[in-house]
């Protein structure tokens, strides 16, 4: 397991590399890969830059985790998770499961990502044309984590 906050860039393909490297164990990996977009709700976005509270966040982020292994038969789980000024294109988040069966790959990679969405403590300030803009909570991400109930 790893879980990882932190401000610097990742390289997916070298921790996709790393997650599965001499486990011969797992039959598929499932990852998604979240990028800062240059719109948001119509409006340009230049930049977001992302809070949160070291220690709180890296604990909440290893409960979601500990669910998904509860839920599902996993070889391991990767989170990670960026935070500070990030631009149009650059990556926030890598999340992706091993695991010996793909539906528990596929299913596992979407409760964290869902439940990530909702429950890790992250707060998003978008720079806009008009200004910072603090992002709000989306009743379609809490829609998606409410399936995983």
């Amino acid at each position: 397991m790893a879980v990882r906050v932190q401000r610097e860039d990742f390289d997916v393909g070298a921790e996709l590399e790393a997650l599965t490297r001499g486990r011969t164990s797992i039959g598929g990996v499932t990852s998604f890969v979240g990028y800062v977009r240059d719109l948001a709700g119509g409006e340009a976005v230049s930049a977001m830059t992302l809070e949160h509270y070291p220690g709180m966040t890296e604990r909440q982020l290893a409960a979601i985790e500990a669910e998904a292994r509860r839920r599902w038969p996993l070889d391991d789980v990767l989170v990670i998770h960026r935070y500070g000024r990030l631009e149009p294109g650059d990556r926030i988040v890598l999340v992706a499961t091993a695991s010996a069966h793909r539906q528990a790959a596929f299913e596992s990679c979407h409760f964290l990502i869902d439940w990530l969405k909702t429950r890790a403590p992250f707060w998003k300030l978008e720079a806009t044309p008009e200004g910072e803009r603090w992002v709000e909570a989306k009743d379609s991400d809490d829609e998606a984590a409410e399936r995983w109930r």
